[in-house]
């Protein structure tokens, strides 16, 4: 089924937002791990999230039609790589033993981009110019130039904590993989399809983490605030973000918002320095201006046509 202009542009939008919704993350997740613990703190997340788009879609005409007739590869193939994304990334976070490490295994899980836009190559055909390696290369260069000046990354300490504790780095880097195969392939298995099963991924995502839980167990400490943040974090970084980020990717310009995915932790460092009251560096413009030019070498060094799926 071919996709028209104005349905393209409107789930290119979608998949905007969606990493507009991600750029808030860290700043609201910060307190809620803190107080919670980060595998406690997303099992909530991801079982209200779970809940919230599982009744949407009930209350939805002939949503759960639409569902249940959706490609079986879809709902296992990339049921089971959003699921596992989400473990991995959790458990890397729940098992790394600092602050530090935790900054760690999240630049590697920042590698999902770049393979997105590499994965795209084999699997849905796409055609790239040599161009293209430059530009993965400045866009994380500049993400990686904002997390060294912002003072949260040290080569020294990465090297110490790897040869410490490597399993949280593995996973991390597993995660990458998995979510930029998750993109490519919700397009290539249901590109063509109506609907899609982002709540029932979200539900079975809280429902795992919440049994990971229970073989880790964290302190925790409810506060009102950390309720107004579960509740915030559950809908938009969470709920509409990844069903946007799904519609994107199944019906949007994959490559334009694959190459603007790149902004999503850059944002995150901008939204989180207003939202904490930290002086932002004249080095951080520096690296949104890699970040902006290694986005764009990206955006034109893959033939962007439209394919039949």
């Amino acid at each position: 089924m071919k996709i028209s202009v104005s349905q393209e542009n409107l789930n290119t939008i979608f998949g905007i937002l969606a990493i507009l919704f991600w750029g808030t993350t860290i700043a609201f997740s910060r307190s809620l791990t803190e107080q919670l613990g980060p595998l406690t703190a997303a099992s909530w997340i991801y079982l209200l999230s779970g809940i919230w788009s599982c009744i949407y879609l009930i209350s939805k005409p002939g949503g759960i039609k639409k569902t249940s007739q959706l490609p079986i590869l879809y709902l296992i193939g990339c049921g089971t790589l959003f699921i596992f994304y989400m473990v991995c990334l959790y458990l890397a976070v729940g098992l790394a033993f600092s602050r530090e490490q935790v900054i760690e295994v999240s630049i590697i899980n920042y590698l999902w981009p770049g393979l997105t836009l590499v994965f795209s190559l084999p699997i849905l055909k796409k055609k790239a110019k040599i161009t293209l390696i430059p530009g993965i290369i400045m866009a994380f260069a500049g993400f990686y130039l904002a997390t060294v000046n912002s003072g949260m990354f040290s080569w020294e300490v990465f090297k110490g904590n790897f040869q410490v504790n490597y399993f949280p780095y593995l996973l991390a880097f597993m995660a990458a993989i998995s979510w930029g195969l998750y993109s490519i392939l919700v397009r290539r298995w249901a590109g063509h399809t109506e609907g899609g099963a982002v709540p029932l991924f979200l539900l079975g995502t809280g429902l795992v983490l919440i049994a990971i839980r229970f073989m880790f167990p964290e302190e925790s400490y409810w506060t009102p605030r950390v309720v107004v943040e579960l509740l915030y974090m559950s809908v938009f970084p969470t709920f509409l973000a990844y069903t946007f980020w799904d519609r994107a990717m199944r019906k949007g310009n994959i490559i334009l918002v694959a190459s603007l995915s790149y902004f999503t932790p850059l944002l995150s460092i901008i939204i989180s320095s207003l939202y904490l009251q930290v002086v932002i560096k004249p080095s951080l413009w520096i690296a949104c201006g890699l970040v902006i030019a290694g986005a764009v070498i990206c955006k034109f060094s893959i033939m962007d046509k439209t394919e039949k799926i």
